[in-house]
């Protein structure tokens, strides 16, 4: 773990991405802001935990896809391709 001290306003960068920013201190509080990108996910320590808990292999708990919808996915996909390509 590293420790490092911030003052409001102050930020803290994860890698070129990820931007931490002490946005207020209230008595044993500190609110953060966090800007991170779209896909990451973001949870309080306790959420994830549970989460974690919680959580069954995707295998288990997701149906499989029939072969037709699958294919005819992939024939979509293959679509999508040549209207990009034409594009170009």
């Amino acid at each position: 773990m590293i420790v490092i001290s911030r003052r409001k306003n102050e930020a803290l960068m994860i890698n070129d991405d990820i931007t931490v920013v002490v946005v207020e201190i209230r008595g044993d509080k500190v609110r953060l802001g966090v800007e991170l990108p779209r896909e990451a996910s973001l949870h309080r320590g306790e959420v994830y935990d549970a989460i974690r808990r919680n959580e069954e292999p995707r295998e288990l708990t997701q149906p499989a896809e029939p072969e037709d919808a699958i294919r005819d996915r992939i024939a979509e996909l293959h679509r999508q391709i040549r209207e990009l390509e034409a594009r170009l």
